[in-house]
């Protein structure tokens, strides 16, 4: 989505609804301190405001050298979630001030089925991709899970890679500063489960592998590289509800900075009649027919032939380099002969097309409440494809659905996709304001039993 956002999606839970007595309830032991590891936390105590200094008396106990003034007795030891180096002075309350030690609480073992522990409750995904870092907290519903917070900036970790091979300095700073963004919403909101990935940028660049150690010994944050294949998988869980299971096939494919993922699914595949649950990742897994890993994205196509001055030729130039890279995945599947006799949709998962949506509906500011899960038909994508196409670059950045961030980038995006609908003109796309990260907060909470038939959020098998 273009621009940066920093708000929760979807309003969700926020210490400041919460009572004083839950405030200081217990601390989950596996809480995360994205400095010290999961199962520590920062502790702080309370300093008399009358003085500059904090009492000399322990923790917890009362000073007996005076009695203090009253509405100043000392109050039972609080526990912030939140690591004294990772919060600005000016968000630390006047009257607290850290203690010299923290404590190291051990996790439990992990909840097994019918033991009765209690599920994690809160979750993370963090996606750093080759143009965006994002980051979902959410909890387990009936149905899914509800948004808690989300972030995402445009860090263009990959800018100049397809000419040096490596990340440049300005890069990672820019990254670094949104991954600090990123350990200190995970520590506020007390993230009991987590899955961080990096995808394109870091996996074809030279320093990728140094980026992400400094990253860890820096921020906290242990970053796994991603393959392509699981990359892949995860889009696919990620979107998975979106897909019409009236078809016989589908093409879900996510438009990335560097790379671009595309999984035809084979929906006769499935065995017997389709089922709901979000996260069933066996099933909907089972259904891929084949699918491949595009080097192309928006951030490496637009360095390769250019972003802000885009002529028609030049953009015919993008849609044939990205076809040539298509064509050995065609022709060794067919699928553009099956789809003739067969009935087919495309899914889009990237800020491709949910700008193209945005445009497409006239909204004055991007919403995704009213883009997510859309319907677009070919000739309509193809129009909002020529218009931009036909715009000078300030033109594009006077689009509400585009802006500044992404005006040098959305025509290489609209020829990947351009590319995509000459190779195979299924007559509608849906659009997916969801993917990775909801892929990855749909498999942690399916293998924690969270969706299961019968089961209790407190890991109990329902009488």
């Amino acid at each position: 989505m273009p621009g940066e956002t920093e708000r929760p999606e979807v309003a969700g839970a926020d210490d400041n609804h919460r009572s004083d007595g839950e405030r200081r309830a217990a601390i989950p032991s596996r809480a995360f301190d994205p400095k010290r590891g999961p199962d520590t936390v920062a502790r702080f105590r309370l300093r008399d405001p009358a003085r500059d200094q904090p009492s000399d008396a322990p923790q917890g106990e009362i000073s007996r050298k005076r009695k203090p003034p009253p509405g100043l007795e000392p109050q039972p030891e609080i526990k912030f979630l939140v690591p004294a180096n990772l919060v600005p002075a000016n968000l630390v309350p006047a009257n607290l001030v850290p203690a010299k030690n923290s404590a190291t609480i051990r996790p439990p073992a992990p909840p097994s089925v019918n033991d009765g522990t209690p599920l994690p409750d809160i979750y993370a995904a963090l996606d750093l991709g080759t143009n965006n870092c994002r980051l979902l907290v959410a909890r387990p519903s009936r149905r899914g899970f509800l948004v808690v917070d989300a972030f995402s900036r445009i860090i263009r970790l990959g800018e100049g890679i397809t000419t040096t091979g490596r990340l440049s300095d300005q890069a990672m700073a820019r990254t670094a500063d949104a991954l600090r963004v990123c350990a200190a919403k995970m520590s506020r909101h007390r993230v009991d489960r987590y899955r961080l990935v990096a995808t394109e940028a870091c996996r074809v660049a030279s320093n990728g592998e140094a980026f992400l150690d400094r990253i860890k010994n820096d921020i906290g944050l242990d970053i796994e590289m991603l393959s392509r294949e699981n990359e892949a998988k995860l889009a696919v869980s990620g979107c998975a509800t979106l897909i019409d299971t009236s078809v016989d096939l589908a093409l879900v494919f996510d438009i990335g900075g560097g790379s671009s993922e595309l999984i035809w699914l084979d929906l006769n595949k499935r065995p017997g009649p389709w089922r709901k649950p979000m996260g069933d990742k066996s099933e909907i897994h089972g259904c891929i027919a084949a699918w491949t890993s595009l080097p192309v994205g928006v951030v490496t196509l637009a360095d390769r032939f250019g972003g802000r001055h885009v002529t028609k030729d030049t953009f015919e130039a993008m849609v044939t380099s990205v076809t040539d890279m298509i064509a050995p995945f065609e022709a060794a599947h067919n699928f553009k002969r099956r789809i003739q006799n067969e009935r087919a949709h495309l899914l889009g998962t990237s800020g491709t097309v949910t700008t193209v949506a945005g445009i497409h509906m006239g909204l004055p500011r991007y919403d995704r409440t009213k883009v997510d899960g859309c319907w677009l038909n070919r000739q309509d994508i193809q129009r909002i494809t020529y218009g931009l196409v036909a715009k000078s670059y300030d033109e594009r950045v006077a689009e509400p659905c585009i802006g500044r961030d992404r005006a040098d980038l959305v025509l290489a995006g609209c020829a990947i996709l351009e590319a995509l609908l000459r190779m195979w003109p299924a007559d509608r796309l849906r659009v997916a304001d969801r993917g990775l990260r909801e892929g990855i907060l749909a498999t942690l909470m399916s293998e924690d039993g969270h969706h299961r038939a019968g089961r209790s959020r407190y890991g109990r098998i329902q009488k």
